[in-house]
């Protein structure tokens, strides 16, 4: 069987057209390798912030309904204020202090943070090996046997650099003259002019605390079972041993009661227009309550006051009839509301 003959040019346009989906296919399954949940080996960790720009390298991802911004290798942070807070891919976390500035470089399992400007908090558990570089200082953290690593690094105005080892130790090294001290745990310095020949003690000089990542508790799984017959039986002994208590009743607020008496509708099917109720006929009747008079029992004391009686003048033998006259009993003055009859 003989197949047509085709143009060279159609044969070069088929295979261009192939070679193109093959490339299309394999683009395809690159970017299914490397999904969200894997990240790649320049990933450094999920940074969230206040006011934070990020130049350079980087991927936007939807997590759980919310957009989080994944560094790379190369990314340049700004924090302009406020905190920022990087959580690392290898499970440590770095809190910034701003206004700061950093950029950020991985290389495998190493970690470098270029730091200009602000202060930063870095928790390290066991990887990666992170390295701290400033204008003139060169900070390494060092682990305490299998123990994690936690330090602070930052800039104290005017031209300071303060340096705090919580976690560890912290070798620092001066870039140019390559003189190096170790900082042990605990320790907390400050660098005058970022050198370390006027190094000192500067406790409490820079503060950035460690920012928690806010996880909404796992709920609790309640599991129900049947009551067994000792549970039904001690709930019904506590049942009679403590009765309910009654409820209280709220106060009846008494207001008063208003009726409407009227005579009863009339429906004439018959008539077109239906007879309408005298207003007349109608008696509104309002009850109350009336409130009894209130009346006052008691009585009024005061004390007596003895008063003085005068001499009585002395009166004729007899009147003009010759009949002889009545004394009259003087007033005697009363104190209080005392009445004597």
């Amino acid at each position: 069987m003989l197949l047509p003959s085709m143009p060279a040019r159609s044969v070069r346009r088929a295979t261009v057209l192939f070679a193109g989906a093959i490339l299309s296919g394999s683009a395809i399954l690159t970017a299914l390798a490397a999904r969200p949940d894997q990240p790649g080996s320049d990933s450094v960790g999920v940074i969230e912030g206040e006011s934070i720009a990020v130049n350079g390298p980087m991927r936007v991802e939807v997590v759980g309904g919310q957009v989080k911004t994944m560094l790379r290798s190369g990314s340049d942070v700004r924090v302009n204020f406020g905190t920022a807070r990087i959580d690392l891919v290898e499970g440590g976390q770095i809190s910034i202090c701003g206004p700061a500035r950093l950029s950020v470089l991985k290389s495998g399992g190493s970690l470098t943070v270029a730091l200009s400007a602000g202060t930063i908090h870095a928790h390290i558990e066991r990887e990666p090996t992170l390295t701290i570089y400033t204008a003139q200082i060169h900070a390494r953290p060092i682990a305490i046997g299998d123990g994690p690593e936690d330090v602070l690094v930052g800039f104290e105005a005017p031209g300071g650099m303060c340096i705090r080892a919580n976690r560890g130790a912290i070798r620092i090294e001066q870039q140019l003259t390559g003189h190096s001290v170790i900082i042990p745990q605990t320790g907390d310095v400050l660098l005058p002019d970022s050198q370390i020949e006027s190094l000192r003690s500067g406790a409490g000089h820079c503060v950035c605390e460690l920012e928690t990542a806010k996880v909404a508790p796992a709920p609790q799984l309640e599991i129900s079972r049947p009551a067994t017959a000792e549970e039904v039986r001690k709930n019904a002994l506590d049942a009679k041993a403590d009765p309910p208590a009654p409820a209280e009743k709220p106060a009846v607020k008494e207001e008063p009661i208003y009726q409407v008496f009227m005579p009863p509708l009339i429906y004439d099917a018959k008539a077109k227009v239906q007879p309408e109720v005298d207003p007349k006929m109608i008696v509104l009747v309002r009850r109350v309550r009336v409130r009894p008079t209130l009346i006052f029992q008691g009585r009024v004391e005061g004390e007596m006051v003895a008063a003085a009686t005068p001499a009585l003048p002395s009166a004729p033998a007899g009147g003009a009839s010759g009949s002889p006259s009545k004394a009259v009993a003087p007033a005697i003055p009363l104190s209080g509301a005392c009445a004597i009859s």
